[in-house]
């Protein structure tokens, strides 16, 4: 189908016609990246392009690389141009945010798993670890949440006078701490459980409570509250 021309392919098997017809679920991950584009380029069709967005080298592929996606990236793909490139990062950046709304929606702060949910969309896809802070009130209400630091592929080192420093500034009662695994395993590491422990004796000395040190994988998350 890659040299076919996409007025060549039967009108009921084109993505667009499918997607009037039938809905957008029955759409494949490719043909659902082809409606996005509109059209192809020489010799290839639109669904052909989506399925080498979709196919690039590395990790992962499929909608998991999408998503680790540059406007840079997706540029060297033949078809792309400024202008799709520009829309595919929009609506990947789109989607994240309705996921995150959806669980902020739940979220409920006295919970890991809820917590966790609120973070995944924000921090899985990132290639490299970061710190999130959330900040909250006397009653557990979000005050407001930053990125603190960060690292490479296997660390993102922080103090804990940072993390301090920004509650203080903020005047939250209580904290919550994430970081992101790009690995995808969020299992600990000896350094995670080491500065955990500091930050928790800092958060002591200056009457701030660190509720959670919760590390996000891919669809997985560790919380050190859970596992204490």
């Amino acid at each position: 189908m890659n040299n076919t021309k996409m007025k060549d392919i039967p009108r009921e098997l084109r993505p667009y016609e499918k997607c009037l017809k039938y809905g957008p679920q029955i759409l494949s991950d490719e043909e659902l990246v082809a409606v996005i584009l509109k059209t192809g380029t020489r010799g290839e069709n639109a669904i052909s392009v989506a399925r080498n967005i979709l196919s690039v080298s590395g990790k992962y592929e499929g909608l998991r690389a999408l998503n680790l996606q540059t406007l840079s990236s997706l540029k060297a793909v033949k078809g792309i141009g400024e202008a799709k490139a520009v829309t595919i990062i929009c609506i990947c950046e789109l989607s994240k945010r309705i996921a995150k709304s959806s669980a902020g929606e739940r979220l409920v702060l006295s919970s890991p798993e809820s917590i966790a949910e609120f973070l995944m969309e924000d921090m899985r896809h990132l290639k490299v670890e970061k710190v999130k802070l959330l900040m909250l009130d006397n009653k557990n209400r979000l005050i407001a949440e930053r990125f603190i630091s960060s690292g490479t592929v296997n660390s993102s080192p922080f103090s804990p006078r940072e993390i301090i420093r920004e509650a203080l500034v903020n005047n939250a009662v209580n904290i919550i701490v994430a970081h992101n695994h790009p690995s995808g395993d969020p299992a600990p590491s000896a350094n995670d459980r080491a500065v955990t422990h500091r930050l928790k004796c800092a958060a002591d000395f200056v009457g701030i409570n660190l509720l959670d040190h919760i590390i996000i994988g891919e669809k997985q998350y560790y919380s050190f509250m859970e596992n204490a």
